[in-house]
């Protein structure tokens, strides 16, 4: 009888130990999932196209106010730069880039033969300076002219990389190695050399005949 009681003491006791051992291996198994679960949405809430709010940014929709991007678009004349989207007036361009040679103004209409029909109602002005053309244009119910056109002629302006017509090609790849040769080439030794910083609406062009800059143009694309 008391050989018996032994046995099933030992028997129980053994039974109790694989319980408890089963039951860590459990809570260690449902550990292992919470925290990997955890991981997971830590990363997804914290990965490459969202800034430091968590927030996505759209490409193309920051404020030009400490946008990087839009005040690499600028042309430089004495220490001061005229971007893309700038607002702009008669006085205040005339007093960055001097009294302009001609001016031009025009209201898109459906009676034009433009056939700019997204443009109908806009007013758009032209300046030309000496080595330079600038475009703005105003929105149909807007108040105020934006820059969207920018041509550089002459080597007395720069980008804000002080890229110059008249640099060579080797240069300007070095101060924009995020830029591509596109098109041209061949026989006539001619090519495109785009640098487009974040989308595809913001460009900047330098056109390249043998080896050299032969103008730069600036542009943003129009709704």
């Amino acid at each position: 009888m008391k050989i018996l009681k032994k046995v099933f003491a030992v028997a129980m006791i053994l039974v109790l130990s694989v319980t408890v051992i089963a039951g860590c291996k459990d809570n260690r198994v449902e550990s292992s999932k919470t925290n990997s679960t955890e991981d997971k949405t830590t990363s997804t809430s914290t990965g490459n196209n969202t800034g430091s709010s968590g927030k996505v940014i759209k490409e193309g929709t920051i404020q030009k106010e400490g946008n990087v991007i839009l005040k690499e678009l600028a042309v430089s004349y004495n220490g001061k730069t005229i971007a893309i989207s700038d607002i702009v007036d008669d006085e205040k361009l005339e007093g960055i880039m001097g009294k302009a040679v001609e001016k031009k103004s025009h209201t898109y209409t459906n009676d034009d033969g433009l056939n700019m029909d997204t443009l109908i109602g806009f007013t758009e002005k032209q300046y030309k300076f000496p080595g330079l053309e600038i475009k703005a244009i105003k929105a149909a119910k807007g108040k105020d002219f934006h820059i969207f056109n920018i041509k550089i002629t002459d080597s007395k302006y720069s980008t804000v990389r002080n890229i110059k017509v008249g640099d060579s090609l080797e240069k300007l790849k070095e101060a924009y190695p995020e830029g591509n040769l596109i098109g041209g080439g061949g026989d006539k030794r001619e090519d495109v050399f785009r640098y487009e910083p974040v989308n595809y609406v913001d460009v900047m062009n330098f056109h390249i005949k043998n080896n050299k800059i032969q103008n730069i143009l600036i542009y943003k694309l129009l709704d």
